[in-house]
């Protein structure tokens, strides 16, 4: 199983191929030069390139988060984690509203070869969004709600925003992996994100990884925005 950092550890950048081809994903990591050993293929890039992405990844001696954050019955999502367990997959997201049995039935399947990371509450989400969903109570507590369900069935990795990272720590102990995505360096545009924070908050409240995709993928320099997010995450 993929463990990664944890806390007390350096936290590590995931950069998001949040991007409209192979092509275009290829020139992103072409002019990061080397410097990330993480990568982040989700919906946008898989529907578009497939398995080829996640090959793209891995020839260049790099991890693969797969951010598709799986929802549907049990055996749906076990299927699904298998193939990308059979894909080389290192972390691979389902979403924990599916409930305890499909969260569990992921981690089955996944065998210890792949990590699951279950997501709590999308960091494009605050309270009036639960509350148009049906969800009662705040932001954090759902997270909280979500993550003790996940724990309880196996899964040792969560999505949170910034804001809930230090809560989840608590709760969860030292050895939850803490995926946070959101993450926006001061000066940056927030795009369609409502719960973020810049990377050095984030590691401090026990983030061991940072998702971040347009502050490094849109700068005019890739490779100079991320060793500057390098720089200020090592110095926590």
């Amino acid at each position: 199983m993929f463990h990664g950092s944890t806390v007390g550890g350096q936290a590590e950048i995931i950069v998001a191929l949040d991007e409209p081809s192979l092509d275009d994903a290829q020139r992103l990591m072409d002019r990061l030069d080397g410097r990330a050993r993480f990568y982040k293929v989700g919906l946008q890039l898989f529907t578009a390139a497939g398995a080829s992405a996640i090959a793209a990844v891995k020839e260049r001696g790099a991890r693969v988060f797969l951010d598709l954050k799986l929802h549907d019955i049990p055996n749906t999502v076990a299927s699904s984690v298998s193939s990308a367990r059979g894909l080389g997959v290192d972390l691979c997201t389902i979403h924990l509203s599916g409930g305890p049995e499909m969260a569990a039935a992921a981690v089955e399947a996944a065998g210890g070869a792949t990590t699951i990371l279950g997501v709590t509450v999308l960091t494009s989400s605050d309270e009036t969004t639960l509350r148009v969903c049906g969800v009662g109570g705040s932001v954090v507590e759902q997270v909280g709600r979500l993550a003790a369900m996940g724990w309880g069935a196996g899964v040792r990795g969560f999505v949170a925003s910034a804001l809930e990272v230090e809560r989840l720590r608590g709760q969860l102990g030292p050895q939850a992996l803490l995926v946070i995505p959101g993450v926006r360096p001061v000066g940056v545009a927030v795009g369609d994100q409502k719960r973020i924070a810049a990377p050095v908050d984030v590691v401090r409240k026990g983030a061991t990884h940072l998702v971040i995709g347009r502050p490094i993928s849109r700068a005019e320099d890739p490779a100079g925005a991320f060793d500057s997010i390098a720089l200020e995450i090592a110095g926590v």
